[in-house]
C-alpha cells in the first residue's frame, strides 16, 4: 500500500473492485440464464440498499404485476444505488461501468427509475439503454426526465404528519427532526417542515448516534420527533434506516412520527406515511401498458396521492394519546383485539344459548301457570261437580224417603180405612149370604178385593221389616212373587240382626225389585237370591234368564235407575252383568255402619 494514498481514496478503489467483481459474477450468470424466447427484459433501478423495505415490495409487486399481465411473463433485473455513497464521482463511474459490462449482452424492453437518484443517473447515462423506454417515480417539482419516458410525479407531503401530529397532540410545541448525514434533498425537506409556524422546529441532522441519542433522551414537555432517515451518521457509520429507527424509538422521550409505511411497525406512532405498495403498483400499471406496445411519450406523467394516514395502536397506549383524537378514516394499526373480537361467535352463540334458555324458562314457567290455573279450574268444576253430585244424591234420597213415606201414607190409607170398610163389607155380606148362591159370588169377590187390597198394602210399604228383619223378611218374598214354573231361593248368613232402617228398606226394595224384573221380563226358571254380612252388607241375585243389553236398557227404564240411586244414597256401590240368551248378575255392596242399633242411632 502507497503510504500516500489517502484512506478514503483506497477503500473507493476497494468498493470498486468490490462492484465490478460481482457485477462479473451476475453478467456470467445472467449469461447462463438468457431464454431463447420473446421474454421481456426489464431493468429496476432502486435508490435504496437491496435489503430496503421498498425493494422487497416492488421486487414483490412488479414480479406479481408482469406474471398477471403478461402471457409470456418477463425477466427482471433489479439494481441499486447506494445513495450514502453515490456523492462521489467515482462511484457513479464505477457503478456504470458495472451495469455496461454485466448488460453489454441485454437489450432491455424498459427500465424503470424508482427514486430521483436513478432518475438522474438515466438522464445522464441515457445511451446505455439505446432506445428502451424508461418508467420513472420522483418526489421532486419540477422534475426533468428523459426521451421516451414516462412516469409518475409525486412530491414528498411531509405536511400531512405535522397535521397529524397536531390532533393527536393538541398541546405539541417542539418538534426534532432527524436526519443522517449528507442527507440528499434535506434542505427541500427541512424547508417544508419549518414552514409550518405552529412549532418550534429542531432539525437533528449529522449528529453522531451517542450524542443524537442523548438529546433525544431528555427532549422538554410538549415535543414529538420527526424521523425522516439515517444510513449514515456524523461519525460515517452505515446504518440500516429501519434499524436506526428502532434506536430512535427505543430511546426517545417523545412521540416518533415519520413519513413512510415502512416505519409503522418500528415504534413510530405514525403519519401521513407514503403506501409502498400503492406506489410499486402504480409503477406496474405504467410498466405494463408500455411493455404491451403504448408508446411511453404518449402517456403524461401522473400524481396520484400515496398518503395514508396510519397509527399504531400499541403506540398510542404508550405515550397515552386517547383513540378518540385520531381523525376520521385513520388507519389503527396493530389494536389488541378485544374480549368481543376474539371470542365474537363463542359470545353471540352462548347469549343464543341464553336467549334460548331464557325462552324455555320463560315458556314453562308461563306452561306451568297456565297448567295450574288448569288445575284450579279442574278443581273448582270437580268441586262444583262434586257439590252438584252431593245435592243430586241428597235430592234422590230424600225423593226416595219421599216415595217411601207417601207409600207408607197410603198403605196406613188403604189398610185403617179401605181395609176396615171391606173387612165390615165381607163381615155383612157373610150375614147376607146365608140366604143364597149370589151372596155368595159376592162375597167371593169382597174377599179377593180384601186380600190384593193387603197385598198392594204390603208391598207399598212393608211393616213387617220392622218387626221381624231383613232376613225374615226376604224370605218371605219367594213366596209372595213365585209363579208357576218359577222357582226362587233365598240365603242368608252373618246378617247382622238390627240395621239401620235405610239400609234394610233399601235391600229389601233391590231385591223386590229385581225379583219382579226376573219373573215378569226375563222368563227366568231359577233366581237366587244370597245375602251376606262381614265388614259390608253383600247382596247377589242371579237367575237364567234371557237376558238383556245393560247399557241399551239403561236408559229406557227407571227399575235400573231407582235401585243405582239407592244403593249410591246410602253410600254403597250397585253394578249389573247381562248378556242377551245368558243370564242377569247383580251385585250390591254396601257398607255396614259400626256400633249403631237397629234405629241407625250410634251407642
Amino acid at each position: 500500500m502507497d503510504p500516500g494514498t489517502p484512506p478514503s481514496r483506497l477503500r473507493l478503489r476497494r468498493r470498486l473492485f468490490v462492484i465490478a467483481l460481482g457485477s462479473i459474477l451476475a453478467l456470467l450468470e445472467t449469461t447462463a440464464a438468457v431464454g431463447q424466447g420473446v421474454q421481456k427484459r426489464v431493468l429496476v433501478l432502486y435508490t435504496t440498499r437491496r435489503d430496503a423495505q421498498i425493494v422487497v415490495v416492488g421486487d414483490r409487486e412488479l414480479q406479481r404485476m408482469f406474471a398477471e399481465g403478461l402471457p409470456d411473463g418477463v425477466d427482471s433485473y433489479s439494481e441499486h444505488i447506494d445513495q450514502a455513497r453515490f456523492a462521489h464521482a467515482e462511484y457513479e463511474t464505477a457503478f456504470r461501468d458495472s451495469l455496461r459490462l454485466k448488460y453489454q449482452q441485454q437489450r432491455f424492453d424498459l427500465v424503470i427509475a424508482v427514486g430521483n437518484m436513478p432518475l438522474d443517473f438515466l438522464e445522464r447515462n441515457r445511451e446505455m439503454f439505446g432506445a428502451a423506454p424508461i418508467v420513472f417515480f420522483a418526489d421532486r417539482v419540477p422534475v426533468r426526465h428523459p426521451p421516451n419516458s414516462t412516469g409518475l410525479v409525486v412530491p414528498l407531503n411531509l405536511r400531512g404528519t405535522l397535521d397529524l401530529a397536531a390532533a393527536l397532540q393538541p398541546d405539541l410545541r417542539n418538534l426534532f427532526v432527524v436526519a443522517g448525514a449528507g442527507e440528499p434533498y434535506l434542505m427541500e425537506r427541512r424547508t417544508q417542515i419549518e414552514s409550518d409556524s405552529r412549532f418550534a422546529v429542531t432539525v437533528l441532522s449529522g449528529l453522531r448516534t451517542e450524542e443524537l441519542e442523548s438529546r433525544l433522551a431528555s427532549l422538554p414537555d410538549r415535543s414529538a420527533v420527526y424521523y425522516l432517515s439515517v444510513d449514515r451518521d456524523g461519525a460515517d457509520q452505515k446504518f440500516r434506516p429501519l434499524d436506526y429507527l428502532d434506536r430512535v424509538t427505543a430511546v426517545a422521550s417523545a412521540p416518533v412520527y415519520s413519513w413512510v409505511d415502512s416505519t409503522i411497525d418500528h415504534g413510530v406512532v405514525g403519519g401521513s406515511l407514503k403506501d409502498q405498495t400503492l406506489e410499486m403498483r402504480a409503477i406496474g400499471e405504467l410498466a405494463l401498458r408500455v411493455l404491451r406496445g403504448e408508446p411511453a411519450e404518449s402517456i403524461p406523467p401522473a400524481s396520484p396521492d400515496l398518503n395514508v394516514n396510519q397509527v399504531d395502536w400499541r403506540q398510542l397506549a404508550r405515550w397515552g394519546i386517547s383513540e378518540r383524537r385520531v381523525p376520521p378514516a385513520t388507519i389503527v394499526r396493530f389494536r389488541e383485539p378485544s374480549a368481543w373480537d376474539r371470542y365474537t361467535v363463542y359470545i353471540l352463540g352462548a347469549a343464543a344459548a341464553l336467549l334460548a334458555q331464557t325462552a324455555l324458562i320463560a315458556g314453562l314457567l308461563v306452561q306451568r301457570a297456565r297448567r295450574r290455573q288448569a288445575e284450579r279450574e279442574v278443581r273448582d268444576s270437580q268441586a262444583a261437580l262434586r257439590t252438584s253430585y252431593d245435592r243430586i244424591r241428597d235430592l234422590g234420597a230424600r225423593l226416595l224417603k219421599a216415595q217411601e213415606t207417601e207409600r207408607a201414607r197410603i198403605a196406613r190409607e188403604l189398610h185403617d180405612d179401605i181395609g176396615q170398610q171391606l173387612a165390615v163389607l165381607q163381615i155383612d155380606l157373610e150375614l147376607m149370604g146365608r140366604g143364597g148362591d149370589a151372596f155368595g159370588e159376592v162375597l167371593n169377590r169382597a174377599q179377593n178385593i180384601g186380600k190384593s187390597m193387603r197385598d198392594l198394602s204390603h208391598r207399598l210399604h212393608p211393616a213387617k221389616l220392622r218387626l221381624i228383619g231383613l232376613s225374615a223378611a226376604l224370605e218371605s218374598l219367594p213366596r209372595e212373587l213365585s209363579q208357576p214354573g218359577v222357582e226362587i231361593t233365598f240365603t242368608h248368613h252373618d246378617v247382622p240382626p238390627s240395621l239401620p232402617p235405610d239400609l234394610t228398606l233399601c235391600v229389601f226394595r233391590i231385591v223386590q225389585e229385581a225379583l219382579h224384573n226376573a219373573i215378569r221380563h226375563s222368563g227366568a226358571r231359577h233366581v237366587s237370591v244370597d245375602l251376606h254380612g262381614g265388614s259390608a252388607l253383600a247382596l247377589t241375585i242371579v237367575d237364567d234368564g234371557s237376558g238383556f243389553d245393560v247399557n241399551t236398557a239403561w236408559g229406557k227404564g227407571l227399575g235400573l235407575i231407582s235401585m243405582q240411586e239407592r244403593v249410591e244414597a246410602i253410600g254403597g256401590t250397585f253394578s249389573i252383568r247381562s248378556t242377551v240368551e245368558g243370564g242377569t248378575l247383580l251385585e250390591v255392596a254396601v257398607p255396614l255402619p259400626v256400633g249403631e242399633n237397629s234405629e241407625g242411632v250410634p251407642v
